[in-house]
C-alpha cells in the first residue's frame, strides 16, 4: 500500500505530505483546488512522463516521494532483491523523484541513484491509475490474460503447460544445435577422413623417436665405433701378448703362492675373478664389433622414418602426445558423425512426444480460458448494468494467436477486453477507447469482479462520478468501499454520496499565502468531514438540514 505522499515545489503545492492508511480513501474539493495534481504525482512516481512546467514558478526543482509497504507475497519484491534495493526481510521501498529546470532529473530507489526507466515496471505492477492517466495494468493483452486466468483458477493447469513447453522448446533447441554441429562436421568429414588416413599411415608410438635419434647417431659412428672396438679387443687377446694373456701367467704364478702362503688365496681369487671378468668384455667387444651395422641403407631409412615424425608433430601439435590425441579425436569425431543420424531421430521422437503434450495442455487451456471469459463477461456486464452504464458493452475475446499454430510460452490464446461505450458502436480493445469517467467506472467494474484475484495493491479512480449522481453515485461509492476490503482505493470525487462511503477524507484547499497561490491537503473526521459532505450537498450554503443528510449519508456507510 502507498503509506505517505510528499510533494514539494509541484505546480501550486509548495510542500505536502499526505500519510495514507489501508482501504479507501477520498480527495475532494472545489473545482480547481489541485485534487488531480496529487493523481499527477503519484503517475510521475510510476514512469509517467516529466516537464519542467510542472515545477513550481520561482523554483528549481520539485520533488516527489511515495513510500510504499509491499505485500509480502507481491511479485516485484524479488525483482528488487535481486537488484540489491530491497534486504532479505524488508517490503518497504522509498521512491523519490526530483524533476529540474536544468533537465538533470533523477529518480531514487530506496536512496539508489536509478535510471528512470526503472519507475516504469511500477506502472501497473504497485499502482493502476484509472482517468486520465495510462498507468493501467489492465490495458495490455498480456495483463488481460494473465488476470483471465487468475479469475478462471488457471495458474497450475497454466504452470503445467509452461513447463511442457520449456522441456518442449528446450529440446527442439537441442536438435537444432545438434543439426548444425553435425552439418558443420560433415563439412569437414573429408579433411577428418584425410587427417585419419594420414595419422594411421604414420603410426606413430610413444619412445620410437628417442630410439631412432640413438640409433641414426650410432650408425653415423660406425666405422669409428669398429676402430675402438676393435682395439679394445686387441689389446685384451693380442696374438699372445695380449692382457688376458699375461693375466693368465699372473694367476698361475699368484696360485702357486696360494699354494705356499693361504694369505694369498684371497688374491688368487680376484685375479681369477678378473680374468675372468676381462674375458667377458672381449667376448662382449667381439659380439658388438660383428654387430655394428654399417648398411647406409637403413641410415637412410631412419632419417625417413625420423622426416614423418617431425612432419606429423608439425602438423598436429608439436609433440608425439597432442599427435596420437588428435588421432584419438579424429576418430571419435568420425564415429560420432556415423551415430548422427540415430540421434536426430531420437531427438525428433522425443519432440514429437513433449509436442503431444504440449498441444493437449494448450487445448485444456483454450478451453478453460474461453469458459473463464464468458463466466467473466457476464459477471462485468451485470455490474455495469447496476452501474447504469446505459449502451456499454464488455466482451473477454479469447482468440488463436497471430502466430497461428505455433504454442508460445503461455499457450495459444490471445486474450483481448473489448469495450463500446455507445450504441451502433463495434466492439474495441479498451487500449483504444478514450479513458475519461466512462472507463473509469468500466474499470471499477472490472476490478470489483476480479477483486480477490487482482495482484495490484493500489487503485486510483479519478473522473470516475462523470455525468452521473443519485443512486448510481451511491452504487460506485459502495463497490469502491467494497473494493477497499481487497485493495488500498483512492478516489477523487465531487459527488458526496462517493465521499461519504469512504474510510478516510482528505479535502484539498487552496489559499494565498504572501500573494502566492499554495495548495494544501487536510484530513477529515467527525464534525469537518460532516461539514465538507454539506459542502458537497448544498454548495456554498450548509445548513442544518444539509448537515443532517451528511450525517445520515456518512452513518449509513457504516452499517
Amino acid at each position: 500500500m502507498l503509506t505517505e505522499l510528499r510533494i514539494t515545489n509541484f505546480a501550486v503545492i509548495e510542500r505536502l505530505s499526505l500519510e495514507i492508511d489501508s482501504g479507501f480513501t477520498v480527495l475532494t474539493g472545489e473545482t480547481g483546488t489541485g485534487k488531480s495534481l496529487l493523481i499527477d504525482a503519484v503517475a510521475l512516481l510510476v514512469g509517467g512522463r516529466v516537464s519542467s512546467e510542472q515545477i513550481r514558478f520561482g523554483e528549481d526543482e520539485a520533488q516527489l516521494e511515495a513510500v510504499f509497504e509491499i505485500p509480502p507475497t507481491h511479485p516485484i519484491l524479488p525483482r528488487l532483491r535481486a537488484q540489491a534495493l530491497l534486504g532479505p526481510n524488508d517490503c518497504e521501498l522509498i521512491i523519490r523523484r526530483t524533476i529540474a529546470r536544468s533537465g538533470r532529473n533523477r529518480v531514487y530507489l530506496n536512496g539508489v541513484l536509478s535510471p528512470a526507466h526503472t519507475l516504469e515496471e511500477f506502472a501497473g505492477t504497485l499502482i493502476d491509475i484509472h482517468g486520465q492517466h495510462d498507468q493501467q495494468s489492465l490495458l495490455s493483452s498480456s495483463a488481460q490474460l494473465e488476470v483471465l486466468d487468475a479469475f478462471g483458477r488457471l495458474q497450475d493447469l497454466r504452470s503445467q503447460y509452461q513447463s511442457s513447453h520449456h522441456a518442449w522448446t528446450r529440446a527442439r533447441r537441442t536438435r537444432a544445435e545438434l543439426a548444425a554441429a553435425n552439418e558443420q562436421r560433415m563439412q569437414q568429414h573429408d579433411v577428418l577422413s584425410f587427417q585419419q588416413q594420414e595419422l594411421e599411415q604414420a603410426a606413430c608410438r610413444l619412445g620410437e623417436e628417442e630410439g631412432l635419434q640413438a640409433e641414426r647417431k650410432r650408425l653415423a659412428s660406425s666405422r669409428r665405433l669398429e676402430e675402438l672396438g676393435s682395439e679394445a679387443q686387441a689389446k685384451l687377446h693380442g696374438e699372445g701378448q695380449g692382457i688376458l694373456a699375461g693375466l693368465a701367467l699372473v694367476e698361475r704364478a699368484v696360485g702357486e703362492l696360494a699354494q705356499l702362503d693361504p694369505e694369498m688365496k684371497a688374491t688368487a681369487g680376484l685375479v681369477s675373478e678378473s680374468r675372468v671378468l676381462l674375458k667377458e668384455v672381449a667376448d662382449g667387444l667381439r659380439g658388438y664389433v660383428e654387430g655394428l651395422d654399417a648398411d647406409p641403407s637403413r641410415l637412410t631409412t631412419i632419417e625417413d622414418r625420423l622426416a614423418v615424425i617431425h612432419r606429423m608433430k608439425k602438423k598436429y601439435g608439436g609433440t608425439i602426445e597432442a599427435v596420437l590425441a588428435t588421432q584419438s579425436r579424429v576418430k571419435e569425431e568420425l564415429e560420432r558423425l556415423s551415430r548422427a543420424g540415430s540421434e536426430l531421430d531420437q531427438h525428433d521422437r522425443l519432440i514429437r512426444e513433449q509436442q503431444h503434450v504440449v498441444a493437449g495442455l494448450a487445448r485444456q487451456l483454450s478451453e478453460k480460458r474461453t469458459e473463464a471469459a464468458s463466466s467473466l463477461t457476464r459477471l462485468v456486464g451485470k455490474d455495469l448494468e447496476a452501474l447504469k452504464m446505459g449502451p456499454v458493452r464488455f466482451l473477454v475475446q479469447v482468440e488463436p494467436t497471430e502466430s497461428g499454430a505455433e504454442y508460445g510460452p503461455d499457450g495459444v490464446d490471445r486474450v483481448e477486453f473489448l469495450l463500446s461505450t455507445n450504441s451502433g458502436e463495434p466492439l474495441k480493445p479498451m487500449a483504444r477507447v478514450a479513458s475519461g469517467g466512462e472507463l473509469s467506472r468500466v474499470m471499477l467494474a472490472l476490478k470489483t469482479v476480479l477483486a480477490d484475484v487482482d495482484r495490484v495493491p493500489v487503485l486510483i479512480f479519478d473522473e470516475i462520478d462523470t455525468g452521473v449522481g443519485g443512486a448510481v453515485a451511491a452504487m460506485i461509492g459502495k463497490r469502491l468501499r467494497a473494493l477497499g476490503h481487497y485493495h488500498q482505493v483512492l478516489c477523487i470525487t465531487h459527488l458526496p454520496q462517493v465521499a461519504s462511503q469512504a474510510e478516510h477524507h482528505f479535502c484539498v484547499e487552496k489559499s494565498e499565502v504572501k500573494g502566492r497561490t499554495v495548495a494544501k491537503a487536510r484530513k477529515l473526521v467527525g464534525a469537518s468531514r460532516e461539514s465538507e459532505i454539506a459542502r458537497m450537498l448544498g454548495g456554498e450554503r450548509v445548513t442544518q438540514k444539509t448537515r443532517a443528510t451528511a450525517a445520515e449519508l456518512i452513518a449509513g456507510a457504516q452499517e
